[in-house]
């Protein structure tokens, strides 16, 4: 996965961002990319390899594995930081046509600048949709995790009993206190993103609600002058 263009690519939106939408994405690139590659992908490595059987039975200790682990904590982490980031290319997208749209309507004034876009109500309703899906993700992935897993707790001992095992077999996973601190440290920033999604949120409703009343505000005014 290369991150660097992924970060490249939520730095740009991040300039139509509120100082909230600034500092999910510092939770995102600090707190868990750079937790991800320099240490969960190295406390999980070869998992697989890590999972041992008290059988020599062939196939058992594939199938025990596949049925407690589906899916590579580490690819699922990633899955989510994806799907997170997905909305925030909305903003970008609309911001583009914003562009394009005003390029080919003033392309005889040479004296435009392109790179302002005035954040009005239209791209306002389009943040606040890319929130709105980003703590559905969120929420989504938080929950994927525990019925995948059955829990959030990494155990030392699992048995499995599935075919081709002769019989009830005890499994053993690599390292459980370490990724059980990374499976609840993973989580518990994402609980945090969805509170600075949701503040962000209330944040944006409360501008929009007051920059309204300023406005009929100040039309009733002028009304009662005239």
């Amino acid at each position: 996965m290369d991150w660097n263009s992924l970060h490249s690519l939520l730095g740009g939106v991040n300039k139509y961002s509120t100082s909230l939408g600034k500092v999910w994405l510092s939770v995102i690139f600090i707190f868990r990319i750079l937790v991800l590659v320099v240490a969960a992908e190295t406390v999980w490595g070869e998992e697989q390899s890590d999972f041992v059987c008290n059988t020599q039975q062939p196939g058992c200790r594939n199938v025990c594995y596949d049925r407690f682990f589906p899916i590579s904590h580490i690819r699922l982490w990633v899955f989510q930081l994806l799907f997170v980031s997905i909305p925030s290319f909305l903003i970008g997208m609309h911001v583009f046509q914003r562009k394009k749209g005003k390029k080919n309507i003033k392309i005889f004034n040479q004296n435009t600048d392109l790179q302002k876009v005035k954040i009005d109500a239209p791209l306002l309703r389009t943040y606040m949709v890319s929130i709105v899906f980003k703590m559905l993700f969120e929420a989504v992935f938080m929950y994927l995790f525990y019925w995948v897993y059955e829990g959030y707790k990494m155990l030392r001992l699992v048995k499995c009993s599935e075919y081709p095992c002769p019989n009830t077999v005890d499994c053993f996973i690599s390292r459980p206190t370490e990724k059980t601190i990374f499976t609840v440290f993973m989580l518990v920033t994402s609980a945090v993103c969805i509170l600075l999604n949701l503040a962000e949120l209330c944040y944006l409703i409360a501008w929009k609600q007051l920059k309204t009343r300023l406005w009929y505000s100040v039309l009733h005014h002028m009304a009662i002058h005239l």
